[in-house]
């Protein structure tokens, strides 16, 4: 896609997603379920789906690519699209009393559109990162103001091609102050740029207003740039009326819409899971059924969010009463595995009914691992940061589980907390299905311990 045709990318996005819509609950009706509805009303459901869909799709402009690519911005954007669209729908239902629709094939067909969504939002936004680092598809930017923010905003967009900026030009505050009106409008309308980056430590107001001016006549987006530089990304902009406000916190408070994506996906990916993986379930449970004496699932008290205890579910891969002797770590070579439950941990497929921990809304997909209060406490007296992953809710996979696996001693468990801090850092939906890809690869190359 060169410049001329990103035109055209809304245009795509919005027809894939109604594509994927159609197709999502086109699955759910034919494969999940033998329940035949009214063909009228089923008809009905899918035409006012697909209607209220295309409605609050061009209200919202969900399928709108902003610059710089934020996959988590362009999730929340079409998770409240979803949101706005299942309410109209209902609404719409109602109204139209079409009763005669399965509720699980609803649940499944719109649970299904959202993992698609997710898996395509990520790949056209790796595809675009991949072409604009490649030189294609950028834009031109003309930066006005002190140099020293410029030249710290010429080197943020230096370390990150992906944003897709060519710098045309830079206009320093000297030489502004020597231009008249109509040479400033010469000078900027001589560049062409797409964008202007305005940095300035005390910005006038009417020379802001002729910029914002300029811009509206020539289709030029206008850009204010802080001179701050913060260590952190925990900072975002709060309007008073017309009185801009950056909001500035020491530790990252995951917002609402953050909790309610991320469970929205668990949901979504979990059921998926479960569903697709039930076959695969029944016989690793047979397996681990008549290998070895005893049930086949195991379950372990952990501590959870806000540190309520709550009972994690695994397929057993140790002996009866091998923690008889208290809690104890797993360790290479431990005598108290089978040898069935060396493979099961090898591929992770021990935490496979963890899922269940999920549905019920015990635990995460991605996020720190659940520990007990025993190990807890002795995590705490070397690493008192570990208190803060206790805000989150526990994962079935994390980064330190994918770097450490299963820790062999308050050490291990110790380093692993740290690779998880980093998550808590940059907690988002992009980093969860990357640690996901990553445990994927883990399992199939059998790299668990």
């Amino acid at each position: 896609m060169s410049r001329r045709y990103s035109k055209y990318i809304p245009f795509f996005v919005f027809l894939s997603d109604l594509a994927i819509l159609n197709g999502a609950l086109f699955f759910s009706h034919l494969i999940l379920f033998t329940y035949k509805p009214s063909l009228v009303q089923h008809e009905l459901f899918l035409l006012f789906s697909n209607l209220s869909w295309i409605f609050v799709s061009f209200v919202s402009k969900n399928f709108l690519i902003k610059r710089p690519l934020i996959l988590q911005d362009n999730i929340n954007r079409f998770l409240l699209t979803l949101i706005y669209h299942l309410l109209l729908l209902f609404a719409i239902i109602y109204f139209f009393k079409i009763h005669d629709i399965s509720r699980s094939e609803v649940l499944i067909g719109y649970s299904l559109f959202f993992v698609l969504i997710f898996i395509h939002r990520s790949l056209l936004f790796f595809l675009l990162d991949f072409y604009r680092k490649k030189g294609f598809n950028h834009r031109k930017i003309l930066i006005i103001g002190d140099e020293i923010i410029a030249n710290r905003l010429v080197k943020s967009f230096s370390q990150h091609p992906e944003y897709g900026y060519d710098l045309t030009d830079f206009l320093s505050e000297d030489k502004i102050n020597t231009l008249n009106e109509d040479e400033l409008n010469l000078n900027i309308l001589s560049k062409r740029p797409d964008e202007i980056f305005i940095c300035y430590k005390k910005l006038d107001a009417e020379f802001l207003k002729q910029l914002i001016l300029i811009g509206d006549e020539n289709s030029i987006k206008i850009k204010v740039v802080s001179d701050l530089f913060l260590d952190n990304k925990y900072a975002q902009l709060v309007n008073y009326d017309n009185v801009p406000v950056l909001q500035i916190t020491a530790s990252p408070e995951i917002s609402i819409k953050i909790k309610l994506l991320k469970r929205c996906f668990d949901v979504a990916f979990s059921l998926l899971v479960m569903v697709i993986g039930f076959p695969f379930f029944v016989i690793i449970y047979f397996i681990t059924k008549f290998t070895s004496p005893g049930p086949a699932f195991y379950k372990q008290e952990r501590i959870g969010r806000n540190e309520k205890p709550f009972y994690i579910f695994k397929f057993r891969s140790m002996y009866l009463n091998a923690e008889k002797h208290g809690p104890q770590l797993s360790k290479d070579n431990d005598p108290r595995i089978t040898k069935w439950g060396v493979f099961l941990r090898k591929t992770r497929f021990d935490e496979l009914p963890q899922f269940w921990n999920v549905l019920r809304g015990d635990m995460s997909v991605v996020g720190p691992r659940p520990e007990r209060q025993h190990f807890i406490e002795k995590i705490i007296e070397k690493t008192p940061s570990y208190k803060k992953l206790l805000k989150l809710k526990p994962g079935i996979t994390s980064i330190g589980q994918v770097h450490y696996g299963y820790a062999e001693n308050i050490d291990e468990m110790c380093t692993r907390v740290r690779y998880d801090l980093i998550y808590l850092d940059k907690i988002s939906l992009k980093s969860d299905l990357n640690i996901i890809l990553k445990t994927v690869k883990v399992m199939v190359q059998g790299k668990g311990k």
